[in-house]
């Protein structure tokens, strides 16, 4: 990761595009861990908060405002992580 931003630094393309691939491929994958964990039910507000982020820094992205993606879509993966969370603790544990 160090060697792309130097790279970037030194090209001085910027890599607003690159910050937010990262940041929107780990949001994704945490949002669909919540899902898995049934945080729909059991953490909804956290869940379609996280998913609505995510689903807005896509829209950013296509409109090139790639650092205010990236942001959304570091805000997706916060809630989407305590989404999963709360969903592990509201699951009844079997004795």
């Amino acid at each position: 990761m160090r060697t792309l931003l130097v790279l970037c630094a030194l090209s001085g393309t910027g890599c607003g595009g690159v910050d937010y691939a990262i940041a929107v491929n780990a949001a994704a994958s945490r949002v669909d861990e919540a899902k898995a964990a049934g945080a729909e039910q059991l953490a909804p507000y956290e869940y379609y908060h996280a998913k609505e982020q995510l689903e807005q820094a896509e829209v950013e992205a296509a409109e090139a405002s790639y650092s205010h993606a990236a942001n959304l879509a570091e805000q997706a993966e916060q809630y989407a992580r305590k989404a999963v969370e709360l969903a592990q603790i509201a699951r009844p544990t079997r004795p």
